[in-house]
């Protein structure tokens, strides 16, 4: 039997005061009392984790091998440890259940016993509940201290500033970097000047070679206007100027996944509340004539000019480097899609710039519009792929023989049982031979119900396939009909909605469609359904379990019919949605010549 332990603190405190030793202790006076090997590779960890999250290194480890079915059992302390909301339990103990691999609970045993199981639902709302009030009590004591003046809001001192080393937390502390000062001061002295942009101070700093805030050579736009922008170089400390915000999008559609980190918006000055005072850089009036300024140059940036209709209007990623592109215009009448990366280091955080070259707009938006019109006046290429990736068509005569022969199947067990029975009334049978029959054909029995299940439910999916394949069909003949006379607002709209993503590697270029699938996708564009961009992607599995078609590449001369429904093209789009059946996500892939 292969056993795997899970241990869990929440802070780095209790990781130094022993109390995840504590618990190994208690677990391996356990495994000694049940005669079970103790193996400390099969130990897994979570050194200051909280529970209230699934995202803990130690448990992705375990799943994964669980999922794989290494363990038979997994012992840990008590279900707080596991997890702290109720229903992340749940999830957890069903999914390790599912692998094979039984979950014991050493301070608090549990069993399938409603009563156990009512228990443990209670003991997880009670852990649930205890982190809820340990967290607003925290959070009220750390405000109180706050405009008390004893604490300071910052977990590393701005640029310019440092801290007692022994108290990093006490205002009294706090004292001016001269060197990172004075790059500051003449920071907001420069930026004033007229002609002067973020861009411009980031290229002069590079020359300097003055190095950032993080030790690095190069600067970027958002740590500059982080500097700018922060009222402590005045010589007020300040919190709530800002609140968490989920993440909305990253730097590129093509990038790798990364972490699930959101990000902060700025509040209104006055939800600012002044709580101690530092040594002070720059005076009130100077930091307002900075804002003023960067407000300014915002609004008249060259991103906000609209002076040319771009269809694809961020849609666009170039296929060399995996960044975005973005439209640019000359006085001469001349637009192209040009990538990111063959901008400035500053902007594009490359050395070097992408070799790809700009894209004519005209030419794109010409192929895309006649490719979107294409799909639309033959939806029928669509919806046989997506029947087909949701397992093909069945015949009614075959649906039906199905269903009849597990209705005859359970039909003859049960008569088998009966017979059994009388068999067993009238002493032709001993009791061992009766309990031995009788066990055998009710697991017969339950593998007819299984069946059964599984078929329904298969049903059930088919029927919500032909629902969806209708209302594809409804959708492209209602869209149809405008297309012809569609003006460009028309035409934007229909694009947002349409197509997800426009890939232009060299002469290749690969559109990636959304197409809806009920009403309520025909009102919502499909990035916004997605859950979060920084998600790591679900198995093949779960998604196909969440109902969906992956985003798919097609090479030129296949039908969409030779790519949907793959496991490899499933794998490939596995970014978690809100509701897959609102919206089917599609790829088409053709070759062109761009001038």
């Amino acid at each position: 039997m292969n056993i795997a332990v899970y241990v869990r603190v929440s802070t780095q405190r209790q990781t130094q005061t022993q109390t995840i030793e504590q618990q190994l202790d208690s677990l391996h006076n356990y495994h000694e009392a049940q005669g079970w090997p103790w193996q400390e590779e099969h130990i897994f960890r979570d050194d200051g984790y909280s529970g209230a999250k699934l995202r803990r290194p130690g448990l992705d480890r375990l799943r994964e091998q669980i999922g794989r079915a290494i363990f038979d059992r997994v012992v840990i302390t008590a279900p707080d440890r596991l997890a702290r909301n109720y229903v992340h339990q749940m999830l957890l103990i069903e999914e390790f259940e599912q692998g094979g691999c039984q979950v014991e609970f050493v301070d608090r045993p549990m069993s399938h016993d409603p009563h156990d199981q009512l228990l443990l639902q209670i003991r997880g709302a009670v852990s649930e509940y205890e982190r809820s009030l340990i967290a607003e009590r925290m959070r009220r004591g750390r405000r109180q201290k706050y405009l008390a003046g004893g604490l300071l809001p910052w977990t590393r001192a701005p640029y310019g500033y440092r801290v007692d080393p022994a108290h990093p937390r006490d205002p009294a502390g706090v004292r001016l970097d001269l060197a990172e000062a004075a790059v500051v001061a003449e920071l907001f002295s420069s930026y004033l000047q007229e002609g002067k942009s973020l861009k411009a101070e980031i290229q002069r700093l590079t020359n300097l070679g003055v190095a950032s805030p993080a030790g690095k050579t190069r600067w970027n736009q958002a740590t500059l206007r982080g500097i700018l922008t922060n009222p402590v170089y005045t010589g007020t400390v300040y919190i709530g100027r800002s609140r968490p915000t989920e993440a909305r999008g990253r730097h590129s559609a093509l990038v790798p996944i990364g972490r699930g980190r959101g990000g902060h918006v700025q509040t209104n000055q006055e939800e600012w509340t002044a709580i101690t005072q530092v040594p002070a850089v720059i005076n009130q009036e100077q930091f307002d004539l900075v804002q003023q300024k960067l407000v300014h140059n915002q609004q008249f940036a060259r991103r906000n000019n609209t002076a040319y209709p771009y269809l694809l209007r961020a849609m666009v990623s170039c296929g060399t480097c995996r960044l975005g592109c973005i439209g640019r215009s000359s006085r001469g009448g001349y637009a192209y899609y040009v990538c990111v990366g063959k901008s400035h280091g500053t902007i594009s955080h490359r050395d070097e710039k992408c070799p790809a070259r700009s894209i004519p707009v005209e030419q794109l938006d010409e192929l895309v519009w006649q490719d979107v019109c294409e799909i639309l006046t033959h939806p029928n290429a669509i919806t046989t792929a997506l029947a087909r990736a949701q397992g093909g068509l069945w015949l009614p005569q075959e649906l039906q023989a199905r269903r009849e022969n597990l209705r005859k199947a359970r039909v003859s067990l049960e008569q088998q049982m009966e017979r059994l029975t009388d068999a067993y009334l009238a002493n032709v049978l001993q009791l061992e031979e009766y309990k031995r029959r009788k066990i055998e054909l009710e697991q017969r029995l339950s593998v007819i119900a299984e069946q059964k299940r599984q078929l329904e439910a298969t049903v059930g999916c088919h029927d919500q396939l032909a629902g969806m394949v209708q209302s594809i069909e409804i959708f492209c003949q209602r869209v149809q009909q405008g297309l012809s006379a569609a003006t460009f607002e028309q035409k934007r709209q229909l694009i947002e909605l349409l197509v997800d993503r426009v890939i232009v590697t060299n002469e290749e270029v690969e559109i990636r469609y959304v197409i809806p699938t009920s009403s309520k996708g025909e009102t919502t564009r499909f990035c916004h359904l997605r859950l979060d961009y920084f998600d790591r992607p679900v198995s093949t599995s779960q998604f196909q379990q969440l109902r969906g078609i992956g985003l798919l590449g097609r090479q030129t001369g296949d039908t969409i019919d030779d790519v949907l429904g793959t496991d490899e093209a499933m794998f490939h789009s596995s970014t978690q949605m809100k509701d897959l059946s609102h919206a089917t996500p599609i790829a088409r892939q053709k070759v062109i010549k761009l001038a």
